[in-house]
């Protein structure tokens, strides 16, 4: 079975551990679709283990606005995996809002970057 930072090297195999979302969106666009899929065959290989999503907004709006909007975007992923045959006891979901960027910076590029969803394994193959 192939480790999750393995699995997740996307110069190997194209996937990555996050998802992207359009500025005040939470829906996952087909390639977000398509990475949450690769992540669910991987969950459903590694029987024993368990996923934390991260829900991620860039630094515009409210903390409490964002706070909502990483929630909204956590809780998206959780369902379509959910969808995809993954127990929705294996899933626990989290929002940061702006507080946890990934990139610094004022600008589209970093705020591109910090709309987000990370998916963080735990346990069996993680």
């Amino acid at each position: 079975k192939v480790s999750w930072s393995d699995f997740t090297n996307a110069s190997r195999n194209g996937y990555s551990d996050r998802v992207f979302f359009a500025f005040d969106q939470s829906d996952l666009d087909t390639s977000a679709r398509a990475t949450v899929e690769a992540w669910a065959a991987w969950l459903k290989a590694h029987d024993g283990s368990r996923v934390l999503i991260e829900g991620h907004a860039d630094e515009r709006g409210t903390r409490e606005y964002n706070l909502a909007l990483g929630a909204r975007r956590a809780n998206s992923i959780r369902d379509y995996l959910i969808a995809l045959g993954v127990e929705a006891a294996r899933i626990r979901t989290v929002s940061y809002g702006k507080e946890r960027p990934a990139v610094a910076g004022a600008n589209e590029e970093a705020w591109a970057k910090n709309r987000r969803g990370v998916a963080k394994p735990s346990g069996g193959g993680a």
